[in-house]
Formats: structure tokens, sequence, C-alpha cells
């Protein structure tokens, strides 16, 4: 049998010299100082100790730590940005130039969701960085990151890129780049650079189970933190969008319960109450497809674009709901801070879910206080249905095909009542979170 070949050509390998030349003028090494009292020896007390005085006495002492990070300069002015994790809590903030002036930086202003920081310094006739246009990234793309690893000054790395628009666990707000670029400690706010020269994310974060580089980092788009940096200027802070629901992938089976053509767009699981997605209508279980005529592919692009979007315009949603397709006008809210509220044993004796291989029992009134909602609680899972949905123990069951779960009795019934090799809706509230599931009863 012939062998295929391909032939793939001659290929010129990347020349990078020019990218870091041109670029490394407008990175900055940070060095960020922080001071805390930590439990020590009283010096006066020790003192009495030798002259009898008793017992020395522990009394909080200063503790001085420092970290490295890196930034790059925005303006010829002195306008720097970095991460807010490399100066966050700090008391100064040292900012070196490749020309080795040092400078006391000014903290602008800091927003902790996209991690980003503006510092200011007393500096005129700055380098800087040229900006470039994340939008236009493809996978595959070269890119380099200049940086302080380990405190190793101007550090150059490359790498491609990996993928764009990634969503990460509790960073639901920023479409991360990701990289195979090798970056370390040290990185931090550090600029991610494109072929051309151009700045297209700010180095961010690494995924590790060494704390080591190990292929995987994240990157910030230079657009988004842009944007935070002109609010940061502006305001001291960064306001964003608000809807006020939870969501969730669609999935196959999920999108032939709903009447989809394919599985896509934001499953609704949740409505906050007295939230901008409440007041325009929005219900659990609707599928929000498309932001003003933009489609939504997955779930994690809608809060990404609706972050963006100003508080106080009136947005266009269209929706799924029972197969049809309806448009829904919206007022954007603002988006509360980190640490606000944005979301969300006795009882009877154990009944067994026989179809759907699951152990229940009904909610105690004080469970049904605490997490708001009525339904069953799973205490065992075997193979079966329930299982092969992704029913977990600890689960309150809600609500199964449309019908609302109140006690083990209203379960029953509605088992009973299940359609044969059809996938159907089963509503769960896992901590406080509702969870959309399809489940498929067999014969």
């Amino acid at each position: 049998m012939a062998l295929m070949s391909l032939n793939l050509g001659a290929t010129e390998l990347a020349d990078f010299t020019h990218v870091a030349q041109a670029s490394e003028p407008a990175v900055v090494n940070i060095t960020a100082t922080s001071k805390s009292m930590v439990q020590g020896m009283d010096p006066q007390a020790i003192f009495r100790q030798f002259f009898g005085g008793g017992l020395p006495q522990q009394a909080p002492v200063p503790q001085i730590s420092q970290s490295l990070g890196s930034g790059f300069i925005i303006s010829s002015d002195g306008y720097i940005l970095t991460n807010n994790h490399v100066v966050h809590g700090a008391s100064k903030v040292i900012v070196k130039l490749s020309d080795r002036r040092e400078y006391q930086a000014k903290v602008i202003g800091t927003d902790q969701r996209a991690d980003i920081a503006l510092l200011k310094i007393a500096a005129k006739d700055l380098p800087v960085v040229q900006i470039g246009n994340p939008d236009q990234l493809q996978v595959g793309q070269w890119v380099l990151a200049i940086g302080s690893p380990f405190g190793f000054d101007y550090t150059v790395t490359h790498g491609i890129i990996s993928a764009t628009s990634r969503a990460l666990p509790n960073e639901a707000y920023v479409p991360f780049i990701q990289t195979d670029v090798p970056i370390n400690p040290g990185n931090s706010g550090g600029p991610l650079i494109n072929m051309q020269g151009q700045v297209v994310g700010i180095n961010s974060q690494i995924y590790s189970r060494s704390g080591g580089f190990m292929g995987l980092s994240f990157a910030i788009p230079i657009d988004v933190a842009m944007e935070a940096a002109k609010q940061l200027k502006q305001h001291g802070k960064v306001r964003r969008g608000y809807l006020g629901v939870e969501i969730q992938e669609v999935t196959r089976d999920l999108a032939t319960v709903y009447g989809l053509p394919k599985p896509a767009g934001a499953l609704v699981a949740h409505v906050m109450p007295d939230s901008p997605a409440a007041h325009a209508g929005l219900k659990e279980g609707d599928v929000i497809i498309a932001l003003n005529g933009h489609s939504i592919d997955h779930a994690s692009e809608l809060p990404q674009w609706v972050g963006r979007l100003p508080v106080d315009s009136t947005q266009s949603l269209s929706v799924v709901r029972a197969g049809k397709t309806i448009k829904l006008p919206v007022k954007i809210g603002l988006l509360p801070a980190l640490g606000d509220d944005v979301g969300s044993g006795g009882g009877n004796d154990a009944t067994q879910g026989q179809h759907l291989g699951l152990q229940l029992r009904d909610l105690s009134p004080e469970e049904k206080q605490a997490i708001g909602v009525a339904g069953v609680v799973v205490t065992q899972v075997v193979d079966g249905p329930a299982a092969d949905a992704g029913v977990h123990i600890g689960d309150v069951i809600v609500r199964i095909d449309h019908h609302d779960i109140a006690d083990v009795q209203a379960y029953t019934q509605a088992v009973q009542a299940l359609p044969r090799n059809k996938p159907v809706e089963l509503v769960i509230n896992r901590q406080g979170n509702n969870l959309i599931l399809a489940i498929t009863l067999t014969p």
C-alpha cells in the first residue's frame, strides 16, 4: 500500500527580536510592599522579664512582605496597567523602568473581577505600548510575553494562542485568552504581545498543580483591560451590566427538551427576584439565544457581553420559550460589587424513587426556610436515569417535567406520569443554586 505524504514546504522560524526590542522599553517591573501585624514578643516585656517583671507577653508586631510583578505603560504621562493581585493590599508600590529609573506609584483604582489595577507615576515623555485588537486573534497565532518571572527582569517567553473567550471558574465576566506561553510568578501584569508588536492581553493566571508553568496560561483581553482602566481613571471603580439570572449550557438532550435545532444558547436555571431579568419577564426554562441580534453559542458568552453593556440601557433578548422564539426588552442593571448577595435536617422517612434510581425524603420546614425552596432531598443515588443525568446526593428536586415537587408524594405522581424514551426537564437545587438537567425514563 502506498504511503500518503504531506509536503508542508519550507517554513521560516519565527523571529521575535524586533517585537521584543520595540516593546521592552514600555514594560515595567513592580515591587509591592505590604505591612501586616503578627503576634510577636514585646521588647519591653522581655526587658521586664530580665529585671523581675515576670514572663514576657505576646504583642502584635509589624511584619513587612514584598511581592513582584510586571506591568506596562499605556500613556506617556505615567499611567500603567497591571494585575489587581500584584498590588492588592500594598502600602507601597515601586515601579522600575527599563532604563533603571524608579518611581513610587499611586494606585488610581483596582477592579477585582477583571484583576486589573491602574497605577500612576510622576513622569513624562515615557515610552508606551501599542494596543492591539484581541478580536482578531486566531488559535495557533504566535505571541510573546515580557515580565519578571521569579525576579528575572525583562524575561521574554513565547508560544501560541491556544483558545479565545475562555470562561474560568468565578471569572464569568472576562473572556480569557488561553496560551501556552511560559508564565510564572512575577509575570503577572505583564503584556501579551502579537507579532506586530501590539499588546493584546495582560498575563494574569496559570493553571498548575505544582505552582509552576504547566502549559496553560490565561491573559485578560486588552480591550477589557482598557475599558476598565478608562472607568478607573474617571470614576475610581468599574461599573458592569447585570441581568440577574443563573444560566447553564444547553446539552444535546436539553436541546431536545426545549425544541431547539441544536445545543446552543444560555438556559435560564433561575431568575433573581427583583432583578432586570425578572422585570423583563424572563422565566426559568427560557433559553436565551441572542443578545441584540448577536447569537449566543455558549452560555459563558452571555455574562461576558452583558457585563460590558451600559448600565440603565435597554437591550433586546431573543428567547426560546415553549418551542417559540420571542423577543424581550430588558433594562440592564448594575452588577453588585463582589461580596454583595446576587443569587441565590429532619424530615419524613426515606422513600424510594423506583423509576429514577433515587432514595428521597421530604425537606423539613427548617430546611425549606434555609434554602428558600420546596422539594425533596436526594439521600442516595443508584444506577439509573437520575445518575445518568447527573443527580447527586444532597440535591433538592424542585420540578419534574414542569410539575412542581412539594413533597415525596408529588414526586411519585410526577415520575409515574413521565413519558418513556423522551428527555424531560428536571430542576434541582444544588448548594443554593438551581440547575436544570435533562432526564430520560427508559422502559
